[in-house]
This record gives structure tokens, C-alpha cells and sequence, in this order.
């Protein structure tokens, strides 16, 4: 029997503490990095230049880092604004972590986070199209306002409406999102505990497709980002007619069906879905599309079945937060497509992936980035992977 190993002592918590510090560099996660007796502080609501008074929210003496919440500005930078949205900010909720910044420069700070992670973590794949890159705003977007069509509220103990605190599980109620668009599909969690409350279905319009979803399941929350993604992936393939293309994660099979529209007939299109509910829709939704198939199971197992088409020509590859990882990226390399659109919400996973690829003798040929969430730190990057 092993011996029973020593839990280190932890120090004394400083959340509470506040110091004055100068403000660097944003980070990835919506942070800004400063520092205060040689230790690094990840700051909330601040901006770089600024002299601010920092609170610890997390953090004890000995920790490598804290966390902590930009409460007063001693100096602010020029982008600073007025939030517009009266539960913004520090202690309140926990969803838009940019409305102090001017949509400008909020686009600015995304642009640095995706350089940084790509030179970071994509070695000698990131090439000039990432030093270059800009964070272009969806169509019409005037005040990043009103943009989120699905939305999921949070309840309190004492049944309030509202959403949590930054890594929290308290509610702060809000009467009124401002993100949130009038026609908003929203879910309400049914008790404290937590419980999701019956799904139920509706009808979303892209171009010329009308596509049945879930309302607790996966579709892109801006109102524009379906038209603009299907747009932009389909600009960077360019499919062919007679074409063989794949979908992984295709969720109710958005990028399918239009796949299925410039590959016609002669084409073929294998969307892959593990979710239930999802792969249910996406069959409603690509019923009668000829060449159209939509394969049920985790992509990993799907793509390494004997069954599976062993080479394709383009590949969609849509994953989660997490990235597709090492493995998956071999399956789909090994497929030879002369193409894959990578769309990412994460640019570190991006970044990671994409060195992979280059492994596998695929240039970054295209990388672009969109401002599907404004007023948070989120960014939606289309990557384009070519041998």
C-alpha cells in the first residue's frame, strides 16, 4: 500500500484584498494581465494602460496567480465607456465582461487574443494571414445590442430571473438583457437545482432553408451568425459540383444542406452528429436532399468505422470549445480532402489544432474572425486548412 501523500498547506485567502496596480496586456478568457509584488493578477472590467483598484476575487497567499475585479479606475484608457447595461460590471453578472470597452476596440482586444494564442501555440503555422488579422463585425451590427436569439436564465432560491456571477453559482436578477434579442427562444431553469425546462422546438431561416431545431440544443445564438458562417465557409471551400464532402459535428445540419446545394447530385454529403435530438432534426432537415447522409455517433468512433467513405474532397469541421485534438485531426488528414473549414469559438484550441494539421502537410491558407458576441470576449474564428 502506497504511503498517504501530504496535502500542501494552503495560505491564507487575500480575496477581499485590493491594491493598486497598472494594467497590461488582455489575455485569453476575457482577463487583463497586471502584476502586484511579482505575482500576476488576472483583472476583470479593466483595459490596458489603466491604473486601476483591483479586488481579489480568488487567490491565496502562496498562489501562483489571483484573480481579481477591476472595483474603481484611478486612470482610464480612451476606449473606456459608459456600460450600457445596468448589470454589467464588477460582483454583477457574469456574461458580458466587455460592456465598458467601445465595440472598436473590443474587436481590437479579440484580434490581439487570436494572434497571441496562434503564436503561441501554432508554431510555425501561424503565417502572415495571422499578424494581419481583423475581427470583422456581423451585418449591421450598430451598438452589439439585441443580437442573442437563445438564451438560458438561471433562478435564485427565491425564484428571481437572472443570470450567475462570474465562476459562481449566485443569481443576479435581471429584468432585462440587453444582449438578448426581442424574439429571443429562451429557457428558463425550472427549479433552484437547476433543472432545464422542457425542450421544445422551432423554425430558424437561413437564405433559402428553413431548419427545425431544439430549443436547448446547439445553434448559433447571433442572429446573423448562421447566414454569415454558411456564407464564409462556403466562400473558403468553393465545392464543387460532384464533390464528396464531409460535416463533423454537424449538429441539425446547417452546413450540410447548403454542401448539399454546390455539390448537387453527383455529390455526396456525410454529416456526423452524437446527439439524439440533433441528428433526429438534422434528418428532418436534409430529408429528400440527394447525397445527403447523416451518421449518428461520437466523430472519433464514426471516422475510424471501416464503413465510413475513407476519402473525401472537403471537410467541415465545426467542433466543441475543446477542440477536435490530436487524434481526430489524423483521421480527417488521413482522408486526403484538398480542404477543411475549421469553425472555431476557441482560439487556443484553434491555434492548437491547426499546428497539428501542419503536421500532417496542411497550410493555414485562410484564417478569419468574426464579432458573433459583442459586449463579451468570445470571437468566432473560420479557419481554412489546405494540403
Amino acid at each position: 500500500m502506497s504511503a498517504r501523500r501530504e496535502r500542501t498547506p494552503r495560505g491564507a485567502s487575500l480575496t477581499g484584498d485590493r491594491y493598486i496596480v497598472d494594467v497590461g496586456p488582455v489575455a485569453h478568457g476575457g482577463h487583463f494581465v497586471a502584476r502586484h509584488d511579482g505575482r500576476v493578477i488576472f483583472i476583470r472590467h479593466a483595459l490596458p494602460g489603466e491604473r486601476v483598484v483591483v479586488e481579489v476575487t480568488e487567490g491565496e497567499k502562496g498562489s501562483r496567480y489571483l484573480r481579481g475585479d477591476a472595483v474603481s479606475v484611478e486612470s482610464a484608457a480612451p476606449s473606456r465607456v459608459e456600460a450600457p447595461c445596468p448589470f454589467a460590471g464588477p460582483g454583477r453578472c457574469g456574461g458580458c465582461d466587455f460592456q465598458h470597452v467601445s465595440l472598436e476596440e473590443q474587436r481590437l482586444l479579440k484580434a490581439a487574443v487570436v494572434r497571441e494564442q496562434f503564436h503561441r501555440l501554432a508554431g510555425s503555422a501561424a503565417n502572415d494571414l495571422v499578424g494581419s488579422l481583423v475581427v470583422e463585425p456581423a451585418p449591421d451590427e450598430r451598438d452589439g445590442l439585441r443580437w442573442r436569439t437563445r438564451v438560458r436564465y438561471a433562478v435564485s432560491s427565491s425564484g428571481a430571473r437572472g443570470f450567475r456571477k462570474h465562476r459562481s453559482h449566485d443569481v443576479v436578477p435581471v429584468d432585462d438583457c440587453l444582449i438578448t434579442h426581442p424574439a429571443a427562444v429562451s429557457l428558463v431553469e425550472s427549479s433552484w437545482s437547476g433543472e432545464p425546462a422542457a425542450s421544445h422546438e422551432n423554425t430558424e431561416q437561413v437564405r433559402d432553408h428553413r431548419f427545425r431545431v431544439a430549443s436547448d440544443g446547439f445553434w448559433q445564438p447571433h442572429r446573423d451568425a448562421p447566414a454569415l458562417l454558411v456564407d464564409a465557409v462556403l466562400d473558403a471551400l468553393d465545392p464543387q459540383p460532384g464533390e464528396s464532402c464531409m460535416d463533423l459535428y454537424a449538429g441539425v445540419g446547417l452546413f450540410a444542406r447548403f454542401l448539399a446545394d454546390r455539390v448537387g447530385e453527383a455529390g455526396d454529403v456525410f454529416a456526423v452528429e452524437a446527439d439524439r435530438n440533433a441528428v433526429r432534426l438534422a434528418r428532418s432537415n436534409l430529408a429528400g436532399v440527394s447525397g445527403a447522409t447523416v451518421i449518428r455517433g461520437r466523430v472519433d468512433a464514426v471516422l475510424k468505422d471501416p464503413r465510413t467513405p475513407s476519402d473525401v474532397d472537403l471537410v467541415v469541421l465545426d467542433p466543441p470549445r475543446t477542440g477536435a485534438k490530436r487524434a481526430l485531426v489524423g483521421a480527417i488528414a488521413s482522408r486526403a480532402p484538398r480542404a477543411v473549414a475549421y469553425v472555431a469559438c476557441d482560439p487556443a484550441a484553434l491555434a492548437r489544432d491547426v499546428a497539428t494539421f501542419a503536421e500532417h502537410g496542411y497550410r493555414l491558407s485562410g484564417l478569419r474572425a468574426f464579432d458573433l458576441f459583442p459586449m463579451t470576449h468570445h470571437v468566432e474564428c473560420l479557419a481554412l486548412l489546405e494540403a
